[in-house]
């Protein structure tokens, strides 16, 4: 985008919520289960059916409220939105309109969460995005396009759903990248949802408006559909802006609408244009009545979790590791948990991280396994990180300790056991193999007492060729160097 156009950008996210049962109803919540199994008169919306709340999903969205700092409600309460539509059999979904159950908040925008090619050029470092509020509603069901007919699955529909909204914060696609990574980490860590935007438990619809550096008022507020992962939201914002930006310089109006984002054509495309917000005709559900959120938050508040960017910072200080290592350990909650569980045994803690960062996450990507496949215990990384501190095997055959770990699940002192790896660090065997190296190539000993220090790698070589690299080689260098200055 031009410097001299601004664009902003506001975020509606909805997250589904990880609970068993459907929001107002008894049936059980399961992605991929054969269309129409999961229904019954409340959610079908059929005449005389009554809405039951599900207190899991109250407790779940405002423990999330407490993940982003927001003001929780003392009393929040359910409306019935109207509109039409297939997908929405009562012709109303149950929401909430001036009440809501979360209010205020912020979401954190920290270095690692924005996309790998723009974390060195962060425009506005530690940006936090205001949001606006978190609500509670049920979710629609789930339309199929055929090639002449269309069908609905019912399944999905009264998933307990959350929507996010935050402020028009954002100010670029990689900050809206960025707010969508840390708020699904958050969400992950407190365990609310597993925020699969494949799975459709993450969807996000952009709202966004470019207008010249001198105007104060806001441009033409487009919304963007269609968003089914983080990468394509950015993508869809670049193109978007890009879009805005040339009608403006060629001296078009902008007008409020709504567009489809294609993700194989790379662009957007008119939905439908609106002059004005569509009158839902919110009121309260007779049904449901307010709920008093003191009743729960005692026990919400025990489940407050310990978040991404807390970890980070507790990650540096107890196992001495960098702040970059600490940001990519806590990450992924997984990962973070693995490492800890090994770090807590190991004498440098950052062996074990180098170890996770670099030989672990390599050989999972390499046989397409998730951290849960493992097959190293994490007791057996701080083992193994352990034995080439204590001298008992050298950094090369750590690394072929660490392959037959991965592909076995063995420890690594069977390991070391069995292929004979165990290293040589007894201080006589090594000094007389020192003597023999030193008798055998006097050039070398030449050179180095000449001034030529080089020359002690090759002694060095011939010390641990002679050992078939059992030879502990800083104690090789220590014997070399006293037995070469003795003569």
């Amino acid at each position: 985008m031009k410097s001299d156009y601004i664009a902003t950008i506001g975020l509606e996210v909805h997250v589904q919520l990880k609970t068993k049962s459907k929001m107002f109803c008894g049936c059980s919540v399961e992605y991929g289960a054969e269309p129409n199994t999961h229904v019954c008169p409340t959610c079908l919306g059929l005449p005389g059916a009554l809405p039951v709340m599900n207190l899991e999903a109250l407790r779940m969205t405002a423990l999330s409220g407490l993940i982003f700092q927001c003001d929780i409600a003392p009393i929040c309460k359910f409306d019935r939105k109207s509109y039409y539509y297939p997908d929405m059999p009562k012709n109303y979904q149950i929401s909430q309109y001036d009440l809501p159950i979360c209010q205020n908040g912020e979401v954190p925008l920290y270095d690692l969460a924005y996309p790998k090619d723009a974390q060195k050029s962060i425009k506005n470092p530690d940006k936090r995005v205001r949001l606006i509020r978190i609500h509670l509603e049920e979710d629609v069901a789930k339309s199929f396009h055929f090639e002449t007919t269309s069908g609905i699955d019912f399944n999905r529909a009264g998933t307990p759903l959350m929507e996010i909204v935050s402020e028009p914060d954002i100010e670029s696609p990689e900050e809206a990248f960025a707010y969508l990574t840390s708020l699904k980490q958050a969400l992950m860590y407190g365990d609310v949802s597993d925020a699969d935007m494949e799975k459709g438990q993450l969807r996000c619809d952009c709202n966004v408006s470019v207008r010249p550096s001198h105007q104060t008022e806001y441009g033409a507020k487009i919304e963007l559909k269609n968003l089914n992962s983080i990468s394509g939201v950015r993508r869809a914002l670049a193109f978007e802006i890009d879009r805005q930006t040339l009608a403006l310089e060629r001296g078009e109006k902008l007008l409020q609408e709504t567009r489809r984002w294609d993700d194989d054509r790379g662009e957007t495309f008119l939905m439908r244009t609106k002059e004005s917000a569509h009158d839902y005709r919110y009121f309260p559900d007779p049904d449901l009545l307010p709920v008093k959120t003191e009743v729960f938050m005692p026990a919400v508040r025990a489940r407050l979790p310990e978040l991404p960017w807390a970890k980070r910072e507790r990650f540096v200080r107890e196992y001495g590791i960098s702040s970059y290592d600490a940001g990519v350990l806590a990450d992924d909650l997984e990962l973070s948990r693995y490492f800890e569980a090994a770090a807590k045994g190991a004498k440098r803690p950052k062996a074990v991280a180098n170890y996770v960062l670099n030989d672990l996450l390599s050989a999972l990507a390499g046989a397409e396994k998730s951290v849960q496949e493992c097959p190293i215990e994490p007791k057996y990384l701080a083992e193994l990180a352990g034995l080439i501190e204590d001298g008992k095997i050298n950094s090369k055959q750590g690394k072929e300790v660490f392959a037959e770990m991965f592909a076995s699940g063995e420890a690594p002192e069977k390991i070391v056991e069995a292929k004979g790896l165990k290293q040589e660090s007894d201080i006589d065997a090594i000094k007389l193999l020192c003597q023999q190296a030193i008798n055998a190539n006097p050039k070398s000993v030449e050179d180095y007492r000449a001034g030529k220090g080089a020359a002690i790698n090759f002694l060095k070589g011939q010390v641990m060729k002679a050992s078939k690299g059992k030879a502990n080689p800083n104690l090789v260098g220590e014997t070399l160097e006293k037995l070469l200055s003795a003569q």
